[in-house]
């Protein structure tokens, strides 16, 4: 090359420019019509539509499950084996795909060890806090415990003046017992020569005599001496001395005081030592944290007496006959009766104190004398004439103590289910539900324990880290650690979730609640460039926090990230870049793209339910009377339970009722755990933990909210809970089976003349059972497939080609129809196919009309989401005959619904209270709130600063009130001016 020639600068080639959108073409999952849709990136979409139009088809198992599977797909077939790869969606072709994460509303564990500290990694913050700069304390005497080497030990007691007369003592003994005679002659042999024993100085030459049977104090003396700075070494010497003889004590006695050192975590006064400050002695997951007792949960399962004997006016021989007769045989027995002076046959409340504690909890160390013999029950036995007997000399074992010893000591799982239906949760008595050791809980940090800040609510939490200054050393190793947590502490706060606590056990929190918790998570991870996928982020949030939780949404888009939200909020749509709604209508009539685009556009589309919606087109109109009390309520009063400050609520029947308010101001505290299990124990009385009823499925019974009485159930003749808990576990369970169709479904098969021919019996037409179903798959109608490290793969059965019965089964036909024809059926095709048989047509018109005639007969449970299940529900309740005297509670039963689908709710639920039902709903969906006949407004904030009752009244009268920030939201709904609705 000629030096006169000038290199020119390669300019880059970009060869590959970024999507701008993720392109989805052809999907057809679920009933999704092979659809196309574009969805920008970096941009909030909002993706909506009436239940069952295929949202969570378009969003979750389409775009989320390939962005899943890609990533997945690009590691090694290794890791794959441990990772699982999800199914490959149906769908043709999807490019602009980024790594995708889910904040669902199951994204939360239900372990009881997990907490929202745990979950936000801020417990984990403030256990390195504690471990590093916290101040450890004695759990006994609450004397500040620090460790001092020999050298500041010695520099202590130079500053106290010189030629001030001091003894230097190594405590060797603290409060036992004993004599000590050897341990005396063997500090003499060392050439020790006085000891303090108990306060008094003895010299060791003397025979000391000790009682061995009291506790003792002895402090040996290593020197006597003056202070000065010339015999520091001789100090340092006795110093050493005497740490080295007591483990690690020593006692300087001056003419003034007493002062004890040492060179552990140990206290000087009692001798409690303490472990090194570490992370793990600050977690109840660690055994070295956790309270011994309950292992960490803050609770203990014991036998609760009011589960044992349900039944006061029970007797003795009722009491003990439901498991342990035997022991009422006993001739021991009979001798305690007579000591106590009771029979068989007394009533237990006629019992007095002292009998019921012999009967329940034994005699303790009070024994008896009885003569005992055993016959043999074998007939060879007995024909040797072998028996045995004796006198023995025993206590009385109670009930109760025998079930704890046959708890602990039982391998069989059947008898300890049986047993712990007779057991309840109560605070741990050790560390009164802190979870932790009592060395973990004495240490403290600007004087508050770990736990303190663990039970204290978000919002106070952050200001007081946000006021928080710490001094000297400890500045530098703090400010970083405190750093990340009032950071963690603001995303919390900006999601509306402030009224929490970090010790806020994860089973407790609501589907909303817990996804706004990884909603706050994700944001202070501050990654970029990926896909965030919510499902309904708004669910048991208040329009007045809605605001906050639209912020953080943005916030999480402009950090660049692309956010798509299944959601029904108004406001969430509003506040979209992006907007996709599905429809026209439900199954089979939905999966395909009505209309998208920026919200303003989407608005103006015709043929959108949504946008009829949004330009108010069509609307939730409030009544336009409302009903009246007939003077009967249901009062709760004192109600205390959790933040509800001594309430007292009435409720009054034969109304639609609304409990309002805040996030965390005590709604569910006062219905789901005062109310609803005071109801239960009332109507489902038994002696067991859990029952069964025809309505509310499984109830769990639990110890209800701390209250004084409710008064007013005597108008009640039951209580049922409508959630949107699944109808099933299992792929086998369905609407057919749940609602009851299933049975007269295959007994009209059965009663075929065909059937009848052929013996075949209602069993025939079962797939769970042998006989009729397919011997292949055993009634499932897909076989599963193990692909080593590949995900397994759901193949159609290859014998029955997915109709799960057999041949013989299917020729059995009714109306030209065979039992898997009527399981492919929808609900509006079932209706019209059995109009002539009333025991079926009769269920299949009320899940008509509780809008789930898209659904087919034989769908599995597992596919249903909440709101199609709770509707389920509602329509098994619909179809039967009722008193009118029922109290039907629900719990937010608007998430995942449509504006469309709460209209047709609403409908159902005022027919029951038309039919003279009380409904009682917890909801925030202002178009409920607004056609309620009652509302009973609590907060007026959340947490501590909840649990009062604001307002209650019509609708009308809350939106009046200015105390009542649902009355705010309710006044622009109702059209309110100057207090008259217009």
């Amino acid at each position: 090359m000629m030096e006169s020639e000038t290199v020119k600068p390669r300019t880059p080639i970009n060869t590959f420019d970024e999507p701008q959108s993720i392109i989805v073409i052809g999907a057809s999952e679920h009933n999704l019509q092979h659809i196309n849709v574009e969805i920008p990136k970096s941009k909030l979409t909002v993706v909506t539509g009436v239940s069952g139009s295929g949202k969570s088809s378009l969003v979750y198992d389409t775009i989320y499950a390939e962005g899943q599977r890609r990533f997945v797909e690009s590691l090694s077939a290794y890791a794959r084996r441990f990772l699982g790869m999800l199914e490959k969606p149906k769908v043709d072709y999807i490019t602009g795909l980024s790594p995708s994460i889910s904040i669902d509303q199951k994204s939360v564990g239900r372990n009881p060890r997990s907490t929202v500290g745990t979950i936000t990694d801020i417990y984990s913050y403030l256990r390195l806090l504690y471990a590093r700069v916290g101040t450890p304390h004695c759990p006994k005497c609450h004397r500040e415990v620090q460790p001092q080497t020999p050298q500041q030990i010695v520099d202590h007691i130079l500053t106290r003046g010189a030629d001030e007369q001091i003894q230097i003592l190594a405590p060797l003994v603290r409060g036992r017992k004993g004599t000590y005679q050897r341990q005396f002659r063997s500090w003499l042999q060392k050439g020790f020569i006085q000891a303090r024993v108990d306060g008094e100085f003895r010299s060791i030459e003397e025979d000391i005599a000790l009682d061995r049977h009291k506790e003792h104090s002895i402090d040996l003396v290593v020197d006597r001496l003056s202070i000065a700075e010339h015999d520091r070494a001789r100090i340092a010497e006795a110093v050493e001395t005497a740490l080295a003889m007591s483990n690690g004590f020593v006692t300087v006695l001056t003419p003034r005081d007493d002062l004890t050192f040492s060179e552990k975590l140990a206290c000087p006064q009692c001798g409690f030592s303490l472990p090194e400050l570490e992370p793990r002695i600050f977690s109840w997951n660690d055994p070295h944290g956790a309270c011994p007792h309950c292992k960490g949960l803050g609770y203990v399962q014991d036998f609760d007496v009011a589960l044992v004997i349900p039944d006061p006016t029970h007797t003795v021989d009722q009491i003990f006959g439901r498991t342990y007769s035997w022991m009422l045989r006993r001739k021991s027995f009979q001798k305690w009766a007579d000591r106590y002076g009771f029979t068989k046959e007394n009533r237990w409340q006629d019992l007095s104190k002292r009998q019921q504690h012999l009967l329940l909890r034994g005699s303790g160390d009070e024994k008896i004398t009885y003569l005992w013999e055993w016959k043999p029950q074998t007939r060879s036995a007995r024909s040797n004439d072998v028996e045995v007997g004796g006198i023995a000399h025993r206590p009385f074992e109670g009930l109760i103590q025998r079930m704890q010893r046959q708890y602990r000591q039982t391998t069989s799982d059947y008898i300890r289910r049986e047993l712990e239906q007779y057991m309840r949760r109560t605070t741990c008595p050790v560390c009164q539900g802190k979870r932790l050791r009592a060395e973990a809980e004495a240490v403290t940090f600007a004087g508050y324990s770990i736990t303190d800040l663990d039970v204290m609510p978000i919002a106070k939490l952050k200001q007081f880290f946000r006021e928080l200054e710490v001094q000297g050393p400890q500045k530098i190793i703090a400010e970083k650690i405190t750093r990340e947590i009032k950071s963690r502490l603001d995303f919390l706060c900006d999601v509306g979730l402030d009224y929490l606590t970090l010790s806020r056990s994860a089973p407790t929190l609501a589907g909303g609640e817990a996804q706004r918790i990884r909603l706050a998570s994700q944001i202070g991870s501050e990654l970029v460039g990926v896909t965030y996928v919510c499902d309904e982020p708004s669910i048991g949030l208040h329009a007045r926090d809605n605001r906050r939780l639209l912020n953080s949404l943005k916030r999480l888009r402009d950090l660049g990230n692309t956010v798509i939200i299944v959601e029904h909020d108004e406001a969430t749509m509003r506040a979209a870049d992006y907007l996709v709604d599905l429809g026209p209508g439900a199954g089979t009539q939905g999966g395909r793209i009505v209309a998208e685009g920026p919200p303003d556009a989407v608005q103006k589309a015709e043929g959108s339910i949504t946008a009829r919606y949004l330009r108010k087109e069509e609307t939730i109109a409030a009544p336009i009377q409302r009903r009246r009390s007939q003077g009967q309520w249901i009062t709760i009063k004192g109600a205390r339970h959790n933040n509800l400050k001594n309430i007292d609520v009435r409720i009054p029947l034969g109304l639609f009722v609304a409990i309002t308010g805040v996030s965390g101001s005590g709604k569910s505290s006062l219905i789901v755990d005062t109310l609803q299990q005071t109801l239960f124990r009332r109507f489902y009385r038994s002696h067991r933990g859990h029952v069964k009823t025809e309505d509310a499925g499984e109830l769990i019974l639990v110890s209800p909210g701390d209250h004084d009485e409710i008064l007013g159930v005597e108008y009640l003749d039951k209580a049922i809970v409508i959630d949107q808990s699944p109808i099933g576990r299992t792929p086998r369970s369905n609407p057919s089976t749940y609602t009851g169709l299933w049975t007269p479904l295959r007994e009209l098969f059965a009663g075929l003349p065909e059937s009848q021919i052929r013996g075949y019996k209602p069993g025939r037409f079962s797939f769970n059972v042998k006989g009729g179903r397919c011997a292949r798959c055993k009634g499932a109608g897909v076989e599963v497939v193990e692909m080593h490290f590949l995900p397994p793969v759901h193949v159609t059965c290859s014998v029955c080609k997915g109709r799960r019965y057999n041949q013989e089964t299917l020729q059995i036909r009714y109306k030209g129809k065979n039992i898997a024809d009527i399981l492919s059926m929808t609900i509006a095709e079932g209706l019209e196919f059995f109009h002539d048989i009333p025991a079926l047509h009769r269920r299949l018109k009320t899940l008509n009309e509780v809008g789930m005639g898209y659904v087919k007969l034989g769908q599995p449970a597992t596919s249903l989401s909440g709101g199609e299940a709770q509707r389920i529900k509602l329509s098994k309740y619909l179809s039967r005959s009722t008193t009118g005297q029922t109290l039907i509670i629900l719990d937010e039963p608007t998430t995942g619904l449509h504006f469309h689908d709460i209209k047709r709710l609403l409908e159902v639920l005022h027919q029951l209270v038309d039919r003279g039902n009380t409904v009682v709903i917890i909801e925030h969906q202002l178009d409920v709130v607004k056609t309620a006949d009652w509302i009973i407004d609590l907060g007026p904030e959340g947490g501590d600063d909840g649990g009062y009752l604001v307002a209650e009244g019509t609708p009308e009268d809350i939106a009046n009130c200015a105390e009542s920030y649902t009355g705010q939201y309710l006044k622009e709904m109702l059209g309110i001016n100057g207090g008259k609705r217009h």
